[in-house]
């Protein structure tokens, strides 16, 4: 069996590359859903919108369990820490992903106006608000969250609901919409054709240009903005058994930038972040729509990883009780969790990427107004 030090790294690496599907495969979906009450005049338009993500979109979902799932079974305490101090924005996202399943089925039952008008908002609320809230949750690690343990390891979140919606964690949030909007911008140029792929191509431009500035200047506020890192400062047993009380952290103004001192090549992943969603937007213009959803992936790839390699290895920093910070080393499972968790996404990942390929692939092709009022009885 693998040791132990060796599978908390590779949990760390397998719960990014989750985090990072989530976004491409869910992503684009919920990028299509915001876009939708602006790129499509009219309820055949919009249904053509509806029909580009309307048979994957809930096989997307899967990376959204699977991450969740892969969270709770690998870091049960950041689970069960986090979802007690993001407790009502957590309800907020399930209750905005409500919007998804009973939109996408219930729209086309009855043909008037409003209704469909209604589902659409509906949807646009389900596609915005989750990235939107996700990207406030990635603000506020980044400032520590106000947690502590008792001597029984039980979690006490000290904020507030309303002290997540803080100007940089809000500023965060931007970088999370933006990005999803530009990926879902692409595959809606990539599937669509004329007035609706211009109105995609335009929003691809403004939320990738969106995206860079928010996420650049994200990056500035972290340096010289007063928002402290944290560093660990005691000797760390990687192969220990969990206790995140068993260490020392301070804060410094230069923790998060540590890893990109000692660690030169991690600079690629902000210039990726950069120039991903830049080459995604002029790809997209010059309607190479398939290349700038390729770019737009990285660019979400290089952005999500910029935020995880400057917390490495923290996970889930404590603002109130440094020393009660979660990282890769002390809120893990036990090594045989691990390693059964390990062997078991080695056979069934690849299994999902096959699938979704191949739905994919029998499903491509443009969605046309044309198609839409020669299918009056679709499901969408």
């Amino acid at each position: 069996m693998i040791d132990y030090p060796t599978l908390k790294i590779v949990w760390w690496l397998l719960v990014g590359v989750l985090l990072v599907g989530f976004a491409i495969m869910d992503g684009h979906d919920m990028g299509v859903g915001t876009l939708l009450p602006f790129v499509g005049r009219g309820d055949d338009e919009r249904r053509v919108v509806i029909n580009t993500v309307g048979p994957h979109w809930d096989g997307n979902q899967v990376w959204f369990i699977t991450g969740g799932g892969a969270i709770f079974a690998a870091w049960p305490l950041v689970y069960a820490t986090a979802f007690s101090g993001f407790y009502w924005a957590m309800l907020a996202v399930l209750w905005a992903l409500f919007f998804r399943p009973v939109g996408f089925d219930y729209r086309s039952k009855i043909h008037h106006p409003a209704w469909r008008s209604t589902w659409d908002w509906g949807l646009f609320v389900g596609g915005f608000v989750p990235p939107l809230i996700f990207g406030v949750a990635f603000g506020n690690l980044l400032q520590g969250v106000p947690f502590h343990f008792d001597d029984f390891l039980v979690p006490t979140y000290t904020g507030t609901f309303w002290q997540l919606l803080n100007p940089f964690a809000l500023l965060a949030g931007v970088v999370a919409s933006a990005m999803i909007t530009m990926h879902g911008g692409t595959y809606l140029a990539h599937r669509t054709e004329g007035a609706i792929q211009a109105r995609a191509v335009n929003a691809t431009v403004g939320a990738a240009l969106l995206a860079v500035l928010a996420f650049v200047g994200a990056g500035v506020w972290l340096r010289i903005g007063g928002i402290d890192g944290f560093v660990i400062t005691s000797a760390i047993d990687p192969a220990a058994l969990p206790d995140p009380l068993a260490k020392t952290v301070v804060r410094s103004a230069d923790a998060w930038w540590a890893n990109y001192c000692s660690q030169p090549l991690l600079w690629l992943l902000p210039a990726l972040g950069v120039a991903g969603a830049l080459l995604a937007a002029g790809l997209a213009v010059v309607r190479r729509t398939l290349a700038a959803f390729v770019a737009s992936a990285l660019a979400m790839t290089g952005i999500i990883g910029t935020a995880g390699a400057a917390m490495f290895p923290f996970v889930m920093p404590s603002s109130s009780m440094p020393a009660a910070s979660l990282t890769v080393w002390d809120s893990v499972s036990s090594h045989l969790t691990l390693g059964l968790m390990f062997w078991a996404t080695l056979i069934f990942m690849p299994l999902i990427v096959f699938y979704t390929g191949w739905a994919y692939r029998v499903m491509r092709g443009k969605v046309t107004v044309a198609q839409i009022r020669a299918n009056s009885h679709t499901a969408y």
